[in-house]
């Protein structure tokens, strides 16, 4: 091993090379979370990006907007492109992570997330929107997409006793990276304003430097296992799920599969019906119980929901590793749809805790439906390809951002044009909801252990 390592380090590809990654005797296999919440920490900021929508349009008028200040629609693209090209990098980009390895992969990711921040800020200081779509919409989207990729297949290599455990530990960190970035940010603004500037740049300047140095140092700590390691008194289980395979399918082979598509559509469906919800979250509670719940009361409401959509990444994905990833997302399904054909009732009921407590649980599904498929994939293709393969399958999450904005804006402003009381207008919505996860449960159902002419041959296998 120890010659491996040293071949590699001085080899042609160098210290950022795969061989050069794989972990001496004695690593401790627990130091691979945090070098992978070190990158999912900096990268959940996306979710705070709003708390810069009202700074960026008083660029030129400081204490209010200008005629030459930027709209919310305009900026509203930054955003939106971020998403597109995380959704991109992490599918088409998959090939390459397999053949790199995490730490070159990692490190292209800080460069990018981190530059893409420095990009915007000049944007900001020659108020050219362009740069601005170009620094965090392209180059730190495909920095997001990069970094959230990247280091599942290595966590799930290194805990195939506790795939779902593992994986959860860092898409939780994901869900709070915004917990940390908007007051962060926020007070940082507050420390840069001037009369002349809004403390925008420099605010983008400082995460800029700061995300780039976190996510390094999260890439020059991660190792990967050497070729069939396994933890120390662990044999795999002889009567095994028959649902989790020993067999590995390559990324190409995968989306010959119907099992592809199922579970495609398996986080499509149940993303769709949690992030719909969630950018009205504020709205929906205010209109539901006008008279109680104050703007104040309501901002409580969204933190407590992340709070649950942290928890849930790694409570939902842990409790995967004993009742199996399949039976996990019939909970989601089932007592998702129950919960979202009662919350109209709650509302109009007046239950406030009924109607808070729902959401909390739907919010927390909606999180480990995110933590429970990387282990979900490695179940049924294997551990060779799996962080291509999720990469290629976060397109759904990307097709559901759009989804269920959509259906809860559009048919919550059809409803409300046909005489439909604010507060009743949700109903309609919440149900079309539950139809969703009734559909995800049969996809789900039908989701069977991948046949064998899909596999590599033994060969390709121990060179993986």
């Amino acid at each position: 091993m120890t010659s491996i390592n040293q071949g590699a380090a001085h080899g042609p590809h160098g210290f950022f090379s795969k061989e050069a990654t794989v972990a001496r005797p004695g690593f401790s296999r627990w130091m691979v979370p945090p070098a992978a919440l070190a990158v999912h920490l900096c990268i959940g900021q996306a979710y705070a990006f709003s708390v810069f929508n009202a700074p960026l349009t008083k660029i030129v008028g400081i204490t209010q907007s200008a005629p030459d200040d930027w709209s919310l629609t305009t900026l509203g693209w930054i955003f939106s492109l971020a998403i597109v090209f995380l959704g991109l990098s992490a599918a088409f980009a998959g090939k390459w992570l397999e053949k790199v390895g995490p730490r070159r992969t990692m490190f292209t990711a800080a460069c990018c997330f981190g530059g893409g921040f420095l990009v915007s800020a000049l944007g900001v200081y020659l108020h050219q929107i362009a740069l601005l779509y170009l620094g965090y919409g392209v180059i730190g989207g495909i920095g997001l997409g990069l970094g959230y990729v990247s280091p599942v297949s290595t966590l799930i290599r290194w805990f195939p006793d506790r795939r779902g455990m593992a994986t959860g530990m860092a898409i939780m960190g994901f869900g709070g990276g915004a917990m940390i970035a908007a007051p962060g940010s926020v007070a940082l603004m507050n420390y840069f304003k001037s009369a002349t500037s809004t403390g925008v740049a420099e605010t983008f300047v400082v995460l800029g430097v700061v995300y780039f140095i976190s996510m390094t140092i999260g890439a020059l700590a991660i190792r990967i296992p050497p070729a069939d390691w396994k933890p120390a008194g662990w044999t795999p289980p002889v009567t095994a799920n028959r649902m989790i395979t020993k067999n590995h399918v390559h990324i190409d082979q995968a989306l010959k599969t119907p099992q592809f598509y199922l579970l495609w559509l398996v986080l499509f469906l149940n993303v769709t019906a949690g992030i719909g919800v969630l950018g009205q979250a504020s709205v929906m509670i205010q209109e539901s119980f006008k008279a109680q719940i104050t703007a104040g009361a309501a901002a409580g409401f969204v933190g407590l929901l992340s709070l649950f959509n942290m928890g849930g990444r790694f409570v939902w994905a842990s409790a995967s590793d004993w009742i199996g990833r399949k039976n996990t997302y019939f909970v989601f399904f089932v007592l998702g749809a129950v919960l979202y054909y009662l919350v109209p009732q709650f509302a109009r009921a007046g239950n406030v805790a009924l109607f808070v407590a729902a959401y909390c649980l739907i919010l927390s599904m909606y999180g480990g439906g995110f933590a429970t498929i990387p282990a979900y994939l490695a179940d049924m293709f294997g551990t060779a390809f799996v962080g291509g393969i999720h990469g290629r399958l976060l397109t759904a999450w990307a097709a559901a951002g759009i989804a269920g904005p959509v259906l809860v804006n559009y048919i919550r402003a059809y409803e409300v044009a046909q005489g439909v009381a604010k507060a009743d207008a949700y109903t309609m919505t919440l149900h079309i909801m539950a139809v969703l996860l009734v559909i995800g449960f049969f996809c789900n159902l039908l989701v069977k252990r991948v046949n064998e002419r899909h596999h590599m041959d033994t060969a390709a296998q121990t060179a993986s």
